[in-house]
């Protein structure tokens, strides 16, 4: 657990350790009060300083969000245990390996990014749910060349993605 700061200065020095986790603080969280466009301008500058670093060429950024936004879901959740997993909530997968363009269809949970690490690490599973979730690794091609980052502008206003042919 280290402040902001400390994560920058780490980004900025190439000692970002192996994984990590950015929270937001409660002013830019999303959550209300909070400013959604505050929360996009801080998301989006963080994740273009990770990208202007030394760490972008092996990295791969999951962006979750932990709430749906309050909008109806007309699909029902899925019963993998006796809590089931919830309504869905948006993800994105950001590496110089993400796959361009991929919608991913299969059900994936907060455990897939555990399963993951487990399996990177080969460490144990903590409980049923990550043993048995999916580890994300159809989202990525590590037989392609590192693709460049595309840097956003961390403004209020947003920036949309550049076209590319």
């Amino acid at each position: 657990m280290v402040d902001t700061k400390e994560f920058y200065a780490d980004c900025d020095n190439g000692r970002l350790p192996q994984v990590c986790w950015v929270i937001p603080s409660d002013a830019v969280s999303e959550h209300p009060p909070s400013s959604v466009l505050d929360g996009m301008a801080y998301v989006t500058g963080l994740i273009n300083h990770i990208m202007q670093s030394t760490n972008w060429p092996s990295c791969a950024i999951f962006l979750c969000w932990d709430d749906w936004g309050g909008f109806y879901d007309h699909v029902p959740p899925p019963k993998v245990d006796r809590y089931g997993l919830g309504l869905r909530v948006p993800s994105m997968v950001i590496s110089p390996y993400a796959k361009r363009g991929y919608i991913d269809h299969q059900t994936h949970s907060f455990e897939s990014w555990l399963h993951l690490l487990e399996e990177r690490f080969g460490l144990a599973p903590m409980t049923d749910r990550d043993q048995n979730a999916d580890d994300m690794l159809e989202c990525f091609d590590f037989n392609q060349p590192p693709r460049p980052p595309v840097v956003l502008s961390a403004t209020r206003q947003g920036t949309p993605y550049p076209f590319e042919p």
